[in-house]
């Protein structure tokens, strides 16, 4: 990771964002492109679980933020349930028309309209997590406490629980 002389304008909205909301955190570059959970957790030395998803849906047409763990699966029937809505994916456009970012460097603020935002609480078991900066090749550490007081953001359980297999192991026949 390196602190580049100069950000793209997308990581400056995010600088000044995160400015606005009084986080006092310093953005970084990537020396690769973290488009993907795994692929930022190996670009800045952190867990999966430590990486925030933020995931745009449409809650009854309305655009939302999911912030969700890189180790979990949101599960959309618990976000229907928080938002009150009928939740479908927004596809690319609508997701940079939302927030001013394309899909792999969107950030959890700083958004392009005003945006409810919920919180996957299994983020908060971690005393830092790891967010875009705008860009596929920014992040910037958080305490997650910090960035939910900071933007507000509701705390709920959305990640899909998997029941173990009470199958044996091996195949049948």
């Amino acid at each position: 990771m390196s602190a580049p002389p100069q950000f793209k304008a997308a990581t400056l909205r995010v600088q000044t964002a995160l400015a606005q909301a009084g986080l006092d955190v310093q953005i970084v570059r990537v020396d690769e492109i973290a488009r993907t959970a795994e692929g930022a957790a190996t670009a800045v030395g952190a867990t999966v679980g430590q990486i925030v998803k933020s995931l745009v849906f449409h809650s009854d047409g309305a655009p939302v933020v999911a912030l969700v763990s890189g180790s979990n699966r949101l599960d959309t029937d618990k976000l229907a349930a928080e938002t009150g809505g009928t939740i479908t994916r927004a596809d690319a456009n609508a997701v940079r028309d939302a927030t001013g970012y394309a899909i792999g460097g969107i950030p959890p603020l700083g958004h392009a309209t005003a945006l409810s935002v919920y919180c996957d609480q299994d983020l908060l078991l971690h005393d830092v997590v790891w967010a875009a900066a705008g860009t596929p090749d920014t992040v910037f550490a958080v305490s997650p406490g910090q960035l939910v007081s900071a933007i507000g953001a509701h705390v709920c359980d959305l990640a899909t629980r998997t029941i173990p297999s009470q199958a044996p192991e091996g195949g049948g026949g």
